[in-house]
């Protein structure tokens, strides 16, 4: 009863994204003379939030979030710069730094050779792309997918169709969903009928009719969890 097929996201799941995007916007903000990036970053981050959930919404695409959060920053600050350019610096940096969480490539070893795996991720490709390179990550995935190339993104159940498909449709019964956002990664699988896990390293609640069904605190235990997990998934109450 192991599962078979896992589905795995990538920032903030495998990779230290919030170290990438320090660091990018650390490097964007030098690009246009900002000595202080810290004092913007919050600002920075509501804005690259509030985005991101529209992508999610499927009301934009991850391609529109690379330059619109920039135009809409300069507005807020007043700031006389190139959009455009800043989002090429952002972007650049974003692939260029980050690594992965301790314990990632040690859980990918002990999986890799008992099931099919899959990096599904919401991004930009030459972010991703870059990242997946630099991490020695390809090998380890039988597909990978990534929004702005399929023009789809998750929760949205055609990121998962695109995803099974160049699985070559496994069963969906013996599959797992596994990521640490509840409302892309949890509520897509849980809406296209797989079980999921939630990656919650810092125990936060979930909340009612979230669709968890595994809950993990550490990488560690997801090698257990793909082990037996489908099991006691469906085992009865």
């Amino acid at each position: 009863m192991a599962y078979r097929t896992v589905l795995l996201d990538l920032d903030h799941t495998l990779l230290d994204s919030d170290a990438s995007e320090l660091a990018a916007f650390a490097a964007t903000m030098a690009s246009v003379g900002i000595a202080d990036p810290a004092v913007h970053f919050d600002r920075y981050t509501r804005i690259n939030r509030t985005l991101w959930q529209a992508v999610e919404q499927g009301r934009i695409g991850p391609l529109d979030v690379r330059l619109a959060r920039f135009e809409q920053f300069c507005v807020e600050l007043s700031i006389d710069a190139n959009p455009h350019a800043m989002g090429d610096t952002f972007a650049w940096a974003l692939g260029a730094n980050g690594d992965l969480y301790p314990g990632a490539r040690e859980m990918l070893d002990t999986i890799a050779g008992s099931a099919s795996l899959a990096l599904v991720t919401n991004g930009l490709s030459e972010v991703q792309r870059a990242r997946i390179e630099r991490l020695d990550l390809a090998a380890y995935f039988d597909a990978v997918v990534i929004s702005a190339e399929v023009g789809v993104s998750k929760p949205a159940g055609g990121i998962f169709d695109l995803t099974f498909a160049a699985l070559g449709h496994p069963p969906l019964d013996s599959a797992l969903m596994v990521g640490d956002s509840l409302t892309s990664d949890i509520r897509g699988g849980a809406d296209y009928g797989i079980d999921t896990c939630w990656y919650n390293p810092h125990a936060n609640d979930a909340g009612p009719g979230a669709g968890v069904v595994h809950e993990i605190r550490s990488l560690a235990e997801l090698p257990s969890v793909i082990a037996d997990g489908a099991l006691r998934s469906r085992a009865p109450a």
